[in-house]
């Protein structure tokens, strides 16, 4: 298979694979970065997972497998000396190449990597069931209780304030004043929405700054189809590990509230369809709390609810952000496909509060 000038087949075998290649196909749909399912001959060989990353994103490639690198290893080991409970839980192994590196650098400039593929396994786009909500809730949780003795300031920064609201409102304000495509004129309503908004949306970087809150190794990118389930759908792998470094756990469990509980698509045009299923908040929230609840602090635990709204409110910022600047950081599938991601999230912000009593109750019970 070929993809532009780059022959996968060829770019597989530039690993340390097992048997031959069958078959390179495309799966996935994340905004960032391409990813391909290898199978291989004969059978009962190995699968795997290929990736395209994103250097234009994701720039100091070295140093983003790195933290890879140390973020799996350390989760094997974590998991080694874990009782039964977790014995389930498996991670996302990646492959060396035939020169022993964890990435691969091509005549066109591309940067790959390799991973062991987990079989019989799917994700979720949207969460079909309470049990299915819960199971990742205990996913994310188990991530952070196995990270929670790891150095932070050991990994690099991949991607500098990436959930700093402050950086991101200076720059969503940058972008409105220069209107480098001419759309500002028709988005004044969502740029009142995200201003209405703004001050409020800063408290969990003052918690941060302030020492109220600790600062964690995070996934900070906890949309659910980053969650692998098996046939009778447990929750058995977190995975896509390009965003983990030290963050706060809020930003985990909101964006992973974000994506998990919303009635519609993350790009839904139909308005009316995209509000907050609080069935689906209660239970992912029981989910996570039942591992999560035993070290994150009361000041984190007392966030939970509002930390969903932040995330939703800076993602939707986001989408707008991109979509003023002309769309050069989401990959869009048609024009205007940023504005309606932004839409559906400030929609979905509405819904979180005119339920965030709810919300606030529910984060209480444990």
């Amino acid at each position: 298979m070929n993809t532009g000038n780059t022959n996968l087949e060829a770019i597989v075998c530039e690993f340390r694979t097992e048997g031959s290649v069958d078959s390179v196909k495309r799966v996935g749909s994340g905004h960032i970065n391409d990813s391909y399912l290898v199978t291989t001959n004969p059978a009962g060989n190995s699968d795997y997972l290929l990736q395209r990353i994103n250097h234009h994103i994701f720039r100091d490639v070295p140093k983003l497998t790195d933290n890879i690198l140390k973020v799996s290893r350390h989760l094997q080991a974590r998991l080694l000396c874990q009782p039964s409970d977790f014995d389930y839980f498996q991670v996302l192994k990646p492959v060396a190449t035939r020169q022993g590196n964890f990435f691969l650098h091509d005549p066109e400039g591309n940067f790959w990597r390799l991973y062991l593929y987990i079989s019989g396994t799917k994700s979720y786009d949207i969460v079909e069931s309470s049990d299915l909500a819960f199971e990742g809730g205990k996913a994310f949780g188990i991530f952070q209780y196995l990270t929670a003795d790891m150095d932070g300031s050991a990994l690099f920064e991949t991607l500098t304030d990436f959930h700093n609201i402050a950086v991101r409102l200076q720059n969503f304000r940058s972008i409105v004043q220069l209107d480098p495509e001419k759309r500002v004129s028709s988005l004044q309503s969502e740029i009142n929405f995200v201003e209405s908004r703004a001050e409020e949306m800063h408290l969990i970087l003052e918690l941060g700054r302030s020492g109220a809150i600790p600062l964690r190794v995070t996934h900070n990118d906890t949309k659910f189809n980053n969650v692998l389930f098996d046939d009778h759908q447990r929750a058995i792998s977190v995975v896509d590990f390009d965003t983990v470094m030290p963050g706060y756990s809020l930003y985990d469990f909101g964006d992973a509230i974000r994506t998990g509980t919303n009635t519609g698509a993350e790009d839904e045009q139909d308005l009316s369809k995209v509000g907050i299923n609080l069935s689906l908040f209660a239970a992912y929230t029981r989910g996570y709390l039942s591992i999560a609840g035993g070290f994150l602090t009361p000041v984190e635990l007392s966030h939970l609810a509002f930390s969903a709204k932040f995330m939703t409110y800076i993602i939707g910022l986001r989408f707008l952000t991109d979509h003023i600047d002309g769309d050069h950081y989401y990959r869009i599938h048609h024009p205007d496909h940023n504005l309606h991601r932004a839409k559906a999230q400030f929609r979905l912000l509405e819904s979180m509060e005119e339920h965030f009593a709810e919300m606030q109750t529910i984060q209480a019970l444990r």
